[in-house]
């Protein structure tokens, strides 16, 4: 490990520890460091850096000359992320300075093993699927960012009426959803939104989606479990002339007129995992599964 990248939002900057353990223990192991420019505006601000360092500030600055990409947060902070990596093969290892954390996996505490197995070699990769999203007429607001990691969301907005969500599965007509809205989520987002619905949790190398309807009126619509190389195509009908689609925190208007259509994306997004870290160790901490006094004997 040579040259990495760290991306962090205004937020994190409340993590001033953190990062100075990070950069203290890259600098020991001369590793070039390139930082988000304005996450390192704000540091600079802060005084937290003792030097000066390189900075980009778009997809365009970098390259796959990057060996890793340090967030600094929580998941929302992978998220933006992954606007800057898109296609360049540079993982991700998430510094967990948030909240949940499904993620952003290294704890604040941890930092320094995490690192030494990272040089040391000790580490899988786990290759998160994408959804990519075309629309038609074409969407000015994700022209460049059409993908989205965690889901893509249909959402009613300015009524408190239901919208309708005609749905269709490689041009086979599936139903037409009554709800506040649709998640359309990758293994990577059953732990997000599509949770908090009802959704199932999906391991991330699982090769499917998850169609979840938002609060639907009838109570027989279900999640739904798809092989994620299915075309899915939405047409929207509602009292308001305009509907809201976000990709991850990504958020357009649009008009009911337009005409959705959401696929696996040609790309994934390569997430590192410490060999000290498992993903059902992760889920049974954050979800406090197995939380019985009957199970601590196991």
């Amino acid at each position: 490990m040579k040259k990495v990248a760290i991306y962090g939002q205004a937020y994190t900057v409340s993590a001033e520890k953190e990062i100075k353990i990070l950069v203290s223990i890259l600098k020991r192991h001369r590793i070039v460091v390139f930082f988000e420019k304005e996450f390192y505006r704000l540091l600079v601000k802060k005084k937290t850096l003792e030097k000066k360092y390189p900075t980009f500030s778009d997809f365009n600055d970098l390259s796959n000359s990057f060996d890793l990409m340090f967030t600094i947060g929580g998941d929302g902070t992978i998220l933006r992320a992954i606007t800057f990596i898109r296609d360049l093969d540079i993982p991700i290892m998430g510094i967990n300075t948030g909240r949940l954390g499904f993620l952003a996996t290294v704890q604040k505490n941890k930092i320094e093993e995490a690192i030494e197995l990272l040089l040391k070699k000790e580490f899988t990769i786990q290759e998160r699927t994408l959804l990519e999203v075309e629309t038609t007429p074409q969407t000015s607001d994700f022209k460049d960012v059409n993908f989205a990691l965690n889901e893509v969301t249909i959402a009613r907005k300015n009524t408190t009426s239901m919208i309708g969500i005609k749905t269709y599965l490689n041009k086979e007509y599936l139903t037409n959803y009554w709800a506040d809205g649709l998640i359309i989520a990758t293994p990577t987002g059953s732990t997000g939104y599509s949770l908090s619905c009802h959704g199932p949790v999906i391991l991330p190398n699982a090769k499917s989606l998850v169609v979840t309807p938002i609060a639907p009126h009838n109570l027989n619509a279900r999640p739904m479990v798809i092989p994620d190389d299915i075309s899915i195509e939405l047409e929207i009908s509602a009292r308001e002339k305009d509907f809201l689609i976000t990709l991850d925190s990504r958020i357009a208007t649009v008009n009911k007129q337009t005409k959705i259509r959401v696929k696996k994306s040609s790309f994934t997004i390569k997430s590192i995992l410490p060999n000290n870290q498992s993903y059902l160790k992760t889920l049974r901490s954050k979800l406090l599964w197995g939380e019985d006094t009957r199970n601590e004997a196991l």
